[in-house]
């Protein structure tokens, strides 16, 4: 049915990859493409021999020219971008410069800046429009799934939504003293930057990690846990009506929470340049370089996650509240695709949102978050593609 480009290749990738190979009605041919050649190839001898087609091709995601080159020979009906947010900007150059569909799992940062927003990317809404094609913004899980979760509770459950508050809990333990579960340095860029949270119309900012709660997870139990800010939290104020707050809410350890804190102290979660030996050095990046890298955690873990939505609202004019979400289990993650859940629960979405727009389902030119489009295809295709959902309609809600 059709071609696509994925661009990166980590963890989220190879999920990425592994599901379009299991979907090859939809994914006849793929190219994977990456600063590392031998990632890519790697990649592909795991996969190869199945209906889908693949190749591989080195690419420097930041030179615009290079993607456009890539694009032109490859010929994808979209571009699956996995690589890093600070690439967003220069794919969708490419994609708008050769008139091909967009998909990606983060929004655009700036790399000498923590600063996280989607204004950059909502800029190019007319552009898109007029190229006549789609730029499908945050379909990962958390951007992307706690959308679609939101939308459809709204569609199905609720005249009015009033509070969202998302819940992100990973129970899974890799072993080691101390790693990430995702890309090192835009994990911690995020953890160390101030909370955010919406109300009544305004952004209310709090200190890193300075608000805490304790919460009981289907699953996984009790667990502490963090308010942050996330990109989601600005698309869905914007986009579902009537809301009055939004929080998102991440789970830490103890122990994660004391060795950051040690890293930061010292300065090695910096994302300022330092001279070292003659040379300029980022701490961050150089902290990166020597963290296990998180694609290599799936053998190691055990344990759940627990990603969903607590919604407050009214139905027929009375009081309503509702809680959708998902449990994945990293080992079975792992023996399904090699990849622990971290990954999975991003890498699902992504192949999920390419794949309706390949069908044509969630395809009107511009450029739109998760939330704008019916949320029922991607809901049916979460169930059908490794991703289940749950429903409780008496959760135990967060003051």
């Amino acid at each position: 049915m059709g071609k696509a480009l994925i661009i990166g290749a980590g963890g989220v990738a190879s999920v990425v990859v592994h599901k379009c190979c299991q979907n090859p009605d939809v994914f006849e041919e793929i190219c994977i493409a990456s600063r590392t050649l031998a990632k890519c190839d790697a990649l592909k001898d795991k996969l190869a021999g199945g209906q889908t087609k693949i190749s591989t091709a080195q690419l420097d995601a930041d030179n615009t020219d290079e993607v456009i080159e890539l694009i032109k020979s490859f010929q994808p009906d979209v571009v699956i971008n996995v690589a890093l947010p600070y690439q967003d900007l220069t794919i969708m150059d490419a994609c708008l410069a050769t008139g091909v569909h967009y998909v990606d799992t983060a929004n655009y940062e700036p790399q000498d800046t923590a600063k996280f927003e989607y204004s950059w990317q909502w800029a190019y809404k007319e552009r898109f429009e007029k190229a006549g094609i789609t730029a499908l913004l945050g379909s990962g899980f958390d951007p992307g799934v706690t959308g679609v979760f939101t939308a459809y509770a709204l569609k199905h459950y609720f005249d009015e939504i009033h509070t969202i508050d998302i819940v992100d809990a990973n129970a899974g333990d890799h072993g080691y003293p101390f790693a990430t579960n995702f890309n090192p340095e835009i994990n911690i860029r995020e953890i160390t930057a101030n909370g955010r949270y919406f109300e009544n119309g305004e952004w209310i900012e709090t200190p890193p990690l300075s608000e805490k709660k304790v919460y009981d997870l289907p699953e996984i139990g009790p667990k502490d846990i963090y308010l942050l800010y996330h990109e989601e939290l600005e698309s869905l104020a914007a986009n579902i009506p009537g809301v009055k707050k939004i929080r998102f809410w991440m789970t830490f350890s103890q122990n994660y929470l004391t060795h950051l804190k040690v890293l930061e102290n010292v300065g090695m979660t910096s994302i300022e340049p330092i001279v070292y030996e003659g040379k300029e050095i980022i701490p961050l990046q150089f902290l990166k370089a020597i963290l296990p890298d998180p694609a290599s955690l799936g053998p190691r873990t055990k344990g759940k996650t627990n990603i969903g939505c607590i919604i407050q609202g009214t139905k027929d004019g009375q009081p309503k509240t509702y809680y959708v979400y998902n449990v994945c289990d990293h080992e079975e993650c792992y023996r399904e695709v090699g990849s622990q859940a971290i990954s999975y629960t991003t890498g699902v979405p992504a192949m999920i949102g390419a794949m309706l727009i390949i069908k044509g389902i969630w395809k009107k030119p511009g450029v739109y978050n998760v939330e704008e489009f019916d949320p029922d295809p991607f809901m049916d295709a979460l169930n059908k593609h490794g991703l289940p959902w749950q429903e409780d309609f008496s959760p135990t809600l967060l003051d």
